[in-house]
């Protein structure tokens, strides 16, 4: 069996992390979500993999590279163009529109196949899940999951008969209108003949036009229903939640990374903190490099990444700081994402640093201006500056 990992996608809707990241690239627990995924397929022997590359194609690339400190093989098919400037455009083709660039190019699609978004956390039964494709004589076989009523409107839905053979899609429908509570999980096992119906050089989506082709052919075109661990994040608010659930154990397979030091307090090399009136309360990460100050409160489940800096007075809670962030003395962040110059609230609102009270946080790699506060300048009356107070 081989593998397909989609990751050609811009990931607007989790803006600002993918402005300088791609989706796949986004960090759970310090390591990229796909790196989560190249694991999980190496475990079940799945070691050729294919993945098709757009938006900042080149981190995907750089971070994986031909795959062999994964156990696997990995290669990249881009999507885009160069101009005559000799810049690099990204155009993605449709994630069928890929899988065809791919075989046409080679033929890597030789053997049953399992194609899989590159921005999700699951731990699927992938044996079990080939298992059944196959019994049923399956061309095409989507993986579902069972959702509540309300949440139909968050997925694309998928319709079948009592054998799970497909019978219609709904994207998004309201609860009353839903005829199934099976959501797509966009993993999905394809046969290699599948990928003649692809048309050649056009955008073409799998979900929304091969999908209800499969089903116009009357192609063997299979639903299962699983029982898995499945974490979309599809929005800077998914983000927040997944963080949260996993620094709070909640995926058995995921674990904080670097050394326990305290109860619920987890350190990377070389950090500093000066405990003198200050509070932790886990589960906190504290990267590599990173400085805690006297007098600093942080609540957990809070993940703060590598050479940040939290400074004497400030209060960190229920957050996610990205790399070299510096929470400014006496200020407060709850429940916020803070990635380089913008936040994101946890539900959604985004914020840049200049519409904040000044110097709320930094870049922790900026010095200009700061000194480091004596270890008794904060006391316990000391007044809070809360970010939410932000004009």
């Amino acid at each position: 069996m081989k593998a397909m990992i989609l990751a050609a996608g811009k990931g607007t809707r989790v803006q600002p992390l993918t402005y300088e990241l791609p989706k796949p690239m986004i960090p759970i627990l310090g390591k990229p979500v796909m790196e989560y995924l190249v694991e999980h397929l190496v475990k079940y022997g799945i070691t050729e993999i294919m993945v098709n590359v757009s938006y900042l194609h080149q981190k995907i690339e750089d971070y994986f590279g031909e795959g062999q400190r994964f156990g696997a093989q990995i290669g990249y098919s881009f999507e885009g163009y160069m101009t005559d400037d000799g810049e690099v455009m990204p155009k993605p083709i449709g994630s069928a529109g890929g899988l065809k660039k791919i075989q046409e190019f080679g033929g890597f699609f030789d053997e049953t196949t399992l194609v899989i978004c590159g921005d999700a956390l699951i731990d699927l039964d992938i044996k079990s899940a080939l298992f059944e494709h196959r019994q049923k004589g399956a061309l095409v076989s989507i993986i579902t999951k069972e959702v509540a009523p309300e949440k139909t409107v968050d997925y694309g839905m998928v319709v079948t008969d009592e054998e799970g053979r497909v019978l219609s899609f709904q994207e998004k429908p309201k609860p009353e209108e839903a005829l199934s509570n099976l959501a797509s999980t966009g993993i999905y096992i394809f046969e290699p003949e599948v990928l003649e119906l692809i048309p050649s050089g056009e955008e073409f989506d799998i979900g929304s036009q091969l999908f209800p082709l499969l089903v116009e052919k009357g192609v063997p075109f299979f639903a299962q229903k699983r029982f898995f661990n499945w974490i979309d994040i599809g929005n800077v608010k998914d983000y927040w939640a997944v963080s949260q659930s996993v620094m709070l154990g909640e995926m058995a397979h995921m674990t904080m990374p670097g050394t326990q030091i305290a109860e619920g307090l987890w350190v990377g090399l070389n950090t500093s903190i000066d405990w003198e009136g200050t509070t932790i309360e886990g589960p906190v990460y504290l990267g590599s490099g990173s400085t805690i100050e006297a007098g600093s409160t942080i609540i957990g489940p809070t993940w703060i990444g590598h050479g940040s800096q939290i400074c004497s007075g400030s209060k960190v809670e229920r957050s996610i700081l990205f790399a070299y962030t510096r929470v400014s003395p006496h200020s407060s962040m709850s429940e916020l994402v803070v990635c380089t110059e913008y936040c994101v609230s946890r539900e959604g609102k985004m914020r840049h640093v200049s519409d904040c009270v000044q110097d709320s946080w930094r870049d922790a790699r900026d010095r200009r201006g700061q000194t480091r506060p004596a270890a008794s300048s904060a006391t316990p009356d000391t007044p809070v500056r809360k970010l939410e107070d932000a004009a």
